[in-house]
């Protein structure tokens, strides 16, 4: 890749009066030794897999294995037709879809890791509420996917993508970025104006623990996944508006660095602290601990 840094994206756009997704076909092909045609195929199929996560989620049965979660996509999609919400319909969408594709990896269904499984409905729940609302082809929306490939490229070279290593603000809060500078891009922003988002977004998200109850990617993780999309939706509105992140957003993606670094392992998905060590979250995993050693007895 030409670039490592998202100054650097921006510049290479500005420079050759190109898009950030269009570069990014580009590198990748050259990367890759694939055609662009190629490139685009794949990047489609897996935007296919994104609309089927959705559409699974809203219509078919997504209680997990464990029966922690399950069913809220289509709670917040069934609240969004009965009337008025709060967050206003965008949003609410975005959150039913983002929940919805999180849900059916939950059931062992099939998604695209966006950057992780974890994070898996941000994106998705972004783009394709998204491409209903405004009325955008399929081709536009996979363009846009390479968009946020290039973010989430920088984001992992110079921070993290797992909850592991950097906590959930690593996940969640990557894949918002990703949503975020991507939505710009969809919208017709600039490329400067999608780099702003991304440190707008990953702002918001510095310091979020990965705290899984019993280490199931499920509690709390779903419900980020509905509430960050809506975050990137913000993001992507402020700096549509002109609204700049004030710290640069690679000097933000070098914070992430270093709160993620010092993090206790505790909150490094663990399941050894946060939520996980609330006295639900202990009893909720001395319950499936029981059901695991029932089912195995009688297996």
């Amino acid at each position: 890749m030409r670039f490592s840094r998202l100054h650097e994206i921006s510049a290479l756009c500005a420079k050759e009066s190109t898009t950030i997704g269009r570069l990014m076909i580009q590198e990748q092909a050259q990367e890759t030794n694939t055609s662009e045609e190629e490139i685009f195929r794949q990047m489609s199929d897996y935007y296919e897999v994104m609309k089927e996560a959705v559409h699974r989620g809203q219509t078919q049965d997504t209680v997990s294995r464990s029966g922690l979660t399950g069913g809220d996509g289509k709670r917040l999609a069934e609240y969004l037709r009965a009337g008025e919400t709060c967050s206003g319909d965008a949003s609410a969408l975005a959150m039913a879809y983002a929940l919805s594709v999180s849900e059916v990896n939950a059931s062992m269904g099939r998604i695209v890791a966006t950057p992780t499984a974890g994070s898996c409905g941000v994106i998705p729940g972004v783009f394709i509420s998204a491409q209903e609302r405004f009325g955008w082809d399929d081709e536009h929306m996979v363009r846009g996917l390479f968009a946020a490939g290039a973010i989430g490229y920088v984001i992992a070279n110079n921070s993290f993508i797992s909850g592991a290593e950097g906590g959930c603000q690593a996940e969640i809060g990557s894949a918002i970025g990703m949503a975020a500078g991507a939505m710009v891009e969809l919208r017709g922003g600039t490329p400067e104006q999608a780099i702003h988002a991304v440190g707008l977004a990953l702002k918001n998200t510095l310091g979020l623990i990965c705290d899984p109850v019993a280490g199931l990617v499920e509690i709390p993780c779903i419900v980020r996944n509905g509430l960050g999309a809506v975050t990137a939706l913000a993001a992507a509105d402020m700096a549509l508006a002109g609204v700049r992140s004030a710290i640069p957003s690679d000097e933000v993606i070098d914070v992430m660095l270093e709160v993620g670094s010092a993090m206790p392992s505790k909150h490094r998905e663990t399941a050894k602290g946060g939520l996980a060590q609330t006295p639900t979250g202990k009893r909720l995993t001395e319950s499936l601990t029981r059901n695991a050693s029932t089912k195995n007895k009688k297996s």
